[in-house]
C-alpha cells in the first residue's frame, strides 16, 4: 500500500481543500448574504461526499505511515480539533441561533480549521508555533 501514499496524500490534501472552501463558502451565503443554496439536499450531499473522501484517505494515510490518533499527540490534536470543528460548523447552520452567533461559530469553525492544517502541516501538536521554539 505504500507504493500508493503519494497519490493518497493529494487525494486527502485536495479534498482538505475542498471540504474548508465549500465550508467557508456555504458560511458565508448562508450567514452573511443569507442565502437559501448552502442548505438545499445537492450541496450538503456534495460536502458529506468530500468530507468521507477526506476522512477515507486520512485512515489509509495513518495505516501507511503507522502513525495513530491516541499514540501520535499531534494526531490526537487534528482529531480533537476536528471534534471542535464540526461541533462549531453544525453550530454555524443551526438556524435557532441568531445570525450574529451563527457569524461567530463560522468564523470560529475557520480558525479552528486553520489550526488543524496547521497541526498537519507541522506534525506537531503547536502546528506551525513549533518553529518558532526551534
Amino acid at each position: 500500500m505504500e507504493e500508493f501514499y503519494p497519490a493518497i496524500r493529494t487525494i486527502h490534501i485536495w479534498a482538505v481543500v475542498a471540504s474548508g472552501l465549500l465550508f467557508a463558502l456555504r458560511g458565508g451565503a448562508w450567514n452573511l448574504l443569507e442565502a437559501r443554496w448552502p442548505k438545499v439536499l445537492p450541496v450538503r450531499i456534495l460536502s458529506w461526499v468530500i468530507d468521507t473522501a477526506l476522512l477515507a484517505a486520512a485512515l489509509m494515510l495513518t495505516t501507511i505511515i503507522q502513525q495513530y490518533p491516541f499514540t501520535d499527540a499531534w494526531l490526537t490534536t487534528k482529531v480533537v480539533l476536528l471534534v471542535v470543528y464540526i461541533g462549531l460548523g453544525s453550530m454555524a447552520f443551526s438556524p435557532r441561533r441568531s445570525r450574529s452567533v451563527r457569524i461567530g461559530f463560522w468564523v470560529a469553525a475557520l480558525c479552528v480549521f486553520g489550526l488543524i492544517v496547521s497541526v498537519a502541516r507541522a506534525h506537531s501538536p503547536l502546528g506551525l508555533l513549533a518553529s518558532l521554539g526551534a
